[in-house]
């Protein structure tokens, strides 16, 4: 029996072994509480804070810049509205940029914020959802203070030009008292994209855990610089008051750890996911009447494509059968939504968004994997479409 192909990576992906091992000891051995003052609590406090050198290392940032989570989203928020909530501009709300392909923990936060008396402007997104960094600046305004953009688009792997944005940020901040911050979203980007957090240039950067191969319940902050974000909770001083609450060890070494394994091998990962990338993108062009959403020079893990006739929904289901995972769109909100924010930004039709799945590859997949997926999707499409067309 063919074993299971798990092709819905964007969403989570499974523990690696070396991280399993990793973690093991901190669940009831050295299960110390950070704040303790005695051997046991001194010993988990070395722990994590040798994790948040190694990660600062490997980001190249300074450890006192790294803010533990307990995901991308809870990051987020903390970025968005620990800026919203510094006296000044608690009081004087002002102007943020965007686009409207961002994830729902960003959306939904400026959504808030716009309750508060923030205004919101979208940059305009291409078909295959690219921006011009030049439309930008022409969005720009004395009240303008943020600008958050998405490194690789979670459903149909854009990557965004960040260094450009970010020079262009710096460039309008020479002549301001007031400067605009920069936050981008990265959970899709670790382990994809070369990431230098100094020469980026950037102000706030979000990730989690459990995209890269390590354990849910891990994010990480970085917030250039000096703390100036206001916490979202009250409690403790743990992460200098920031994120109060008893830190998760085994979850920060198991995220250590997945941050290293993805960083060492990102080059040798990405070549290979490009190959099987290849591979599914001529294996389909047998398929009559496909389309593919992303950009051709996306992130190479993330592919989004839709076939005439066919709804996503009956597609995920019928592939389910043969042990085939793939989704329909973003886990975040596929459950509960209509349709794809995300496609119905880049202008596609109602019937194309319905039909859309997102495959996202792993480095572990083989290219017989890949030609299974192949065949199983042919057959699958022309099963679908001889019931229902």
């Amino acid at each position: 029996m063919q074993n299971e192909i798990y092709l819905d990576n964007s969403a989570t992906t499974a523990v690696a072994e070396e991280v399993v091992q990793a973690m093991e000891p901190y669940w009831s051995i050295q299960y110390g509480n950070p704040s303790s003052p005695h051997l046991r609590g001194i010993a988990a406090e070395k722990t994590m804070q040798s994790c948040r050198r190694q990660l600062a290392e490997l980001l190249e940032a300074d450890p006192s810049e790294l803010y533990f989570t307990s995901s991308g989203t809870e990051a987020n928020n903390l970025a968005l509205q620990g800026i919203a909530r510094i006296p000044f501009l608690a009081r004087n709300p002002g102007h943020i940029i965007t686009t409207p392909l961002e994830h729902p923990s960003v959306l939904n936060v400026l959504k808030y914020l716009e309750t508060l008396g923030w205004e919101i402007s979208f940059l305009t997104v291409g078909s295959r959802g690219e921006i011009d960094p030049q439309e930008m600046k022409t969005l720009f305004r004395n009240e303008t203070k943020l600008v958050s953009i998405m490194f690789v688009n979670n459903e149909i792997g854009t990557i965004a030009p960040i260094q450009e944005l970010a020079e262009l940020i710096q460039a309008e901040n020479k002549d301001r008292h007031q400067k605009i911050l920069f936050h981008v979203d990265a959970v899709q980007a670790l382990g994809y994209i070369p990431l230098s957090l100094q020469s980026l240039g950037v102000d706030l950067m979000t990730f989690s855990g459990h995209k890269i191969f390590g354990p849910k319940g891990a994010g990480l902050l970085y917030q250039r610089g000096k703390n100036r974000l206001k916490p979202l909770l009250f409690g403790g001083n743990q992460e200098k008051g920031l994120r109060p609450g008893t830190e998760n060890i085994p979850a920060i070494v198991g995220f250590t750890k997945a941050a290293q394994l993805v960083t060492e091998n990102r080059e040798a990962n990405v070549k290979h996911l490009q190959q099987l990338r290849r591979q599914l993108l001529e294996g389909i062009k047998d398929i009559k009447d496909y389309s593919i959403h992303n950009h051709p020079n996306g992130a190479p893990h993330i592919l989004n494509m839709s076939f005439k006739g066919v709804r996503g929904e009956v597609l995920v289901h019928f592939l389910e059968q043969k042990r085939i995972f793939v989704a329909m769109g973003a886990a975040c909100s596929s459950r509960r939504r209509g349709m794809s924010h995300v496609l119905e930004g880049i202008g596609l039709p109602a019937d194309e968004i319905l039909g859309a799945i997102r495959i996202s590859l792993s480095p572990e997949l083989t290219p017989n994997q890949i030609h299974y997926v192949i065949y199983s999707l042919k057959e699958t499409v022309e099963e679908i479409r001889n019931i229902y067309m």
